[in-house]
């Protein structure tokens, strides 16, 4: 079943504005995402989805895909899912979305997302570890993962709670990245909005208490950083320039 990794992208950040286009060791971040993965050897096509011009030229002189979405989407999913409509897409039944501020991703979540699709899941995500002392951290969001490797609930709160202070509870940090049916993700984005999601500010939420499976790939390591903010935008960039030095000759 080939695969097709869709990048949304859009310019209007509140936090860090024209995220995409800002540069993190010389190249725009949109860029590193791109190439992060294409590395992981998993999509058979890369498209960013953008309402911008301006992201969609950079990413095209740098001889890679975008198309064009509506800039009334509210969530990544509604732009992901546009795109997955198109008649130029139409041969994919196996899409990820991985979120267009992840420019270290672990490739072995990318990975691990699409096999929990192609293992019977209908939507697939990854974890890595938390460290304890980041649980009550809202800008790390937790999940909790059954005995079948499929998500309880996601929260911003420290999940599963430790009542007696024993210190033996794991912590799972959830990645931005997911692998859909396409039957999946059209029925993501018909069902109607729960308050969860709402209160929490998660989407995958909305899936989740309407009864739809997420499989959770779990990565043994703490997940590498986003951008969300301008402090996110210099420690991502320092960890990308000691990455470039390392391999430089």
């Amino acid at each position: 079943m080939p695969v097709l990794c869709v990048i949304p992208a859009r310019l209007g950040s509140s936090r860090l504005p024209k995220k995409p286009l800002l540069l993190l060791a010389g190249d725009p971040l949109i860029l590193w995402v791109v190439r992060r993965v294409a590395d992981s050897g998993v999509a058979d096509r890369i498209v960013v989805a953008t309402d911008a011009p301006e992201i969609a030229t950079v990413v095209e002189r740098a001889g890679f895909e975008a198309a064009t979405t509506s800039s009334r989407h509210q969530s990544g999913t509604e732009r992901v899912a546009e795109v997955v409509g198109q008649k130029a897409f139409s041969e994919f039944d196996l899409c990820v979305n991985v979120q267009g501020d992840e420019p270290l991703i672990a490739v072995e979540a990318i990975r691990g997302a699409v096999q929990r699709v192609r293992g019977g899941d209908p939507i697939g995500t990854a974890a890595g570890t938390l460290d304890r002392a980041f649980a009550g951290d809202p800008s790390r969001v937790k999940v909790v993962v059954g005995p079948t490797g499929r998500a309880l609930y996601f929260s911003r709160a420290p999940i599963p709670f430790d009542r007696d202070g024993s210190g033996t509870v794991v912590y799972h940090q959830h990645v931005g990245v997911y692998a859909y049916t396409r039957d999946a993700l059209e029925r993501w984005i018909r069902l109607p909005p729960v308050p969860e999601e709402t209160w929490e500010r998660l989407e995958q939420l909305r899936p989740l208490a309407h009864g739809l499976p997420i499989g959770v790939a779990l990565v043994d390591r703490p997940p590498a950083p986003g951008v969300d903010t301008a402090d996110d935008l210099k420690t991502v960039a320092a960890l990308l320039a000691r990455q470039l030095r390392e391999v430089s000759p």
